[in-house]
């Protein structure tokens, strides 16, 4: 409560003994929530501190895996260009060969999916 409601009390009832136990109660309840507010202040920038840590930690670990991946995908890519190019490569170095073994690989394909 403020002053301006304390002094309208005591001026509806100065002097009384009742009127002066509800203005000490009221100012000791005034006391208190100001002492609980001014403990949960701290505690509650404490909270918010932390949940700010973990949101940016979270954020930073999130952007490291994304530029990892966009790292080991663009690897990826270059391996499979690469083994496509010694595949190019095997090919044109040995076709008879190479038209054996792609008999061969769909032979044993045909007869792995015939016995499904």
């Amino acid at each position: 409560m403020d002053a301006s409601g304390k002094i309208a009390m005591d001026s509806n009832n100065s002097g009384s003994p009742v009127s002066r136990t509800i203005d000490r109660a009221s100012a000791g309840a005034h006391s208190a929530i100001d002492k609980v507010s001014g403990a949960a202040h701290p505690a509650l920038d404490r909270v918010a501190s932390g949940a700010h840590r973990a949101v940016d930690t979270v954020a930073s670990a999130t952007t490291q895996s994304a530029q990892s991946l966009g790292v080991k995908r663009e690897q990826l890519r270059n391996a499979g260009t690469r083994a496509a190019e010694q595949c190019r490569g095997y090919v044109r170095a040995n076709p008879a060969t190479s038209v054996g073994i792609a008999l061969a690989a769909g032979f044993l394909l045909s007869r792995l999916l015939r016995s499904r």
